[in-house]
């Protein structure tokens, strides 16, 4: 969290120094890019004991606050948003026979922090920064397996490019997003961490209402 709040105080003394500020409400939704891929969970034996298949991870939402610099056409654009994105794995517990395959369910929340800068082309607005997640909690079905456990990262970081339109007071955004850790890292099994071969990526969009004029 020490790591967030630096970035934090970066944000807001590289934004006072703008010289038009603008502050607006986003909201918006985003789809997951990553290969469906399996792992296999060991018990503290050595043994197989799960069979983790993930099966879905395209869908999330997220909110937030925009603060827009302007100095003629280059735009700063520091944002706070709410982040969350449902994951659905597929489970087979190669212990237990009668149990063939089950689906569970995995929600994250994070604080997701960007930075981004770019230039104005009239109305189109092109973009691009890194970005900061900051791990809020989590649920899982998952958690009612004995051995499962949960091993978040407190900063992750990222990086975001994409372009916007402005139109009065309004901004829609299309926008891409990649991230530098494995998915899955997060996963504890036995005592053993597990993560898949993939960065996670995003498309995100949304749309922006500013509470005053450029």
């Amino acid at each position: 969290m020490k790591n967030a709040w630096v970035l934090l105080a970066f944000i807001g003394l590289t934004f006072s120094a703008s010289a038009q500020l603008r502050l607006g409400f986003k909201a918006g939704l985003s789809t997951t890019d990553i290969s469906n891929q399996e792992l296999d969970l060991l018990d503290q034996g050595g043994s197989k004991r799960l069979e983790l298949a993930l099966r879905d991870a395209n869908y999330g939402v997220h909110f937030g606050l925009v603060f827009q610099g302007n100095i003629g056409n280059f735009v700063l654009q520091p944002e706070l948003n709410f982040n969350s994105n449902t994951v659905k794995w597929e489970v087979t517990d190669v212990k237990d026979p009668s149990i063939v395959k089950d689906i569970f369910k995995e929600r994250y929340n994070y604080l997701d922090i960007p930075l981004l800068v770019g230039f104005r082309l009239g109305p189109l607005r092109l973009q691009a920064g890194p970005e900061g997640h900051v791990f809020l909690n989590s649920t899982s079905d998952l958690l009612d397996f004995e051995d499962y456990d949960q091993n978040f990262k407190e900063l992750t970081i990222g990086w975001l490019g994409g372009a916007g339109l402005d139109i009065w007071n309004i901004s829609l955004d299309l926008r891409y997003e990649g991230n530098l850790n494995k998915f899955g890292d997060h996963i504890r099994f036995a005592g053993n961490e597990y993560e898949f071969d993939d960065t996670p990526s995003r498309w995100l969009g949304s749309i922006t209402f500013f509470f005053n004029k450029r």
